[in-house]
């Protein structure tokens, strides 16, 4: 619906943690709170996040597409792929 907030689905594709926080596989449902990433992490994809709650397509390759990937300030140790949650899983986490 328009002017309706998307639920942004985060998974986590690559995982070289310094501290191990951060597995690969790990999955975080975002609606209005940050989930419980590292906040360096969190300062790297918040922004593309936003655009997507908000119904914005990004560059990705040679296409506009509601998904991106993003890699940890920390050289990269973490990558993630965000996507709209489709259908809306709503906070699902068992």
């Amino acid at each position: 619906m328009p002017g309706e907030k998307r639920i942004v689905k985060l998974t986590v594709t690559e995982s070289r943690c310094r501290c191990g926080y951060h597995k690969k596989g790990d999955t975080f449902f975002v609606e209005d709170l940050c989930p419980p990433i590292c906040h360096e992490l969190w300062n790297a994809v918040y922004p593309y996040l936003f655009a997507l709650e908000n119904g914005a397509e990004l560059d990705h390759g040679s296409a506009r597409l509601a998904e991106f990937d993003a890699r940890c300030p920390d050289g990269g140790r973490v990558v993630v792929h965000g996507e709209i949650a489709d259908p809306p899983e709503k906070c699902k986490t068992d």
